[in-house]
């Protein structure tokens, strides 16, 4: 158990140093499920191995031992982990679960805030014009969703780009991509060390809706350009300002440095092909980092069993 408990923890580390290189290796859609994937199973797999610690150092107390039958003469030989290990588990776990179940919770009520929002907006159709001066467009999750473009960023763009930017919305919401930020922030949460990745999502759900344009209009040039322009009216009209927590639009994530350059730098280059080693690598790692959980599962589970039997 004394390897295995630990690996898992070092993994998403390792993971979120890779989440950049990856997605600009892969095909967005791919690099988006694979991260989404690669997060919640590293985020699952850390926070059981927590667990195991916690569960190793609570054994070693005599009330516990004592309630459950175990030989506290076994557990001393045994010592399946050092108390300090255990007793950080223990905190870890803690902070683990309380910062899952906060974010759940915040991300649920973006969700349903935004729905609600959704349906009170004016008119029957999927978009809404708002009269706004400011260049902003977002699409909203709900039932339907709902894609919001300011007047504003109708007078920035042209008429091809007028189709591209819809197109572009209209992605985000077929293809739910709040759900997969949802579920990369929530693994982030667990997993602190998983924040990159996370980060990396919220960039490949606006590749895969960029690439979705590209495919639809077949001009990836066409596409770089609405992108560029609709950055650049947004910072001259100041829009964005009121976006809604669970939106998403062309403009992405407006606090990350370099983030439309270098969707606009991808639509310029050809399209990526998703090289075979990296995502038998990917798939590798993931293995790697549930067998370890099992495997410590397994050992604790033979020594609890030992102990039990005096």
């Amino acid at each position: 158990m004394h390897l295995a408990v630990y690996l898992p923890l070092l993994f998403p580390a390792l993971a979120g140093l890779s989440a950049g290189p990856l997605a600009r290796r892969l095909e967005p859609r791919l690099a988006t499920w694979l991260l989404t994937a690669a997060g919640l199973v590293l985020a699952a797999s850390s926070t059981a191995v927590l667990g195991l610690l916690a569960l190793a150092g609570l054994v070693r107390i005599p009330l516990v031992a004592a309630l459950k039958g175990y030989s506290p003469e076994v557990i001393d030989r045994q010592d399946p982990a050092a108390w300090p290990a255990a007793l950080a588990g223990a905190v870890l776990l803690a902070l683990a679960v309380l910062a899952a179940v906060r974010m759940a919770a915040r991300r649920a009520g973006a969700l349903w805030s935004a729905a609600l929002e959704a349906a009170c907006l004016p008119g029957p159709g999927p978009v809404v014009v708002i009269d706004d001066p400011g260049a902003d467009a977002y699409a909203m999750p709900g039932l339907p969703g709902r894609i919001v473009i300011s007047h504003g960023m109708l007078d920035a763009l042209d008429a091809a780009g007028h189709e591209i930017l819809l197109v572009h919305e209209r992605a985000h919401l077929d293809h739910h991509h709040y759900a997969f930020v949802s579920l990369a922030q929530l693994s982030a949460a667990a997993n602190p060390l998983l924040r990159p990745l996370a980060d990396t999502v919220a960039y490949t759900v606006e590749r895969w809706a960029d690439e979705h344009a590209a495919h639809h209009t077949g001009d990836r040039r066409a596409v770089a350009e609405t992108v560029a322009r609709a950055a650049v009216a947004a910072k001259r009209g100041r829009g964005g300002r009121h976006l809604p927590a669970a939106a998403l639009g062309v403009l992405g994530r407006r606090t990350a440095p370099g983030f439309v350059p270098r969707r606009v730098a991808a639509l310029l280059a050809p399209p990526p092909q998703s090289p075979p080693l990296l995502l038998v690598a990917a798939a590798a790692l993931l293995a790697a980092s549930s067998l370890c959980a099992l495997e410590a599962a397994r050992d604790l589970h033979q020594f609890l069993e030992l102990a039990h039997l005096r």
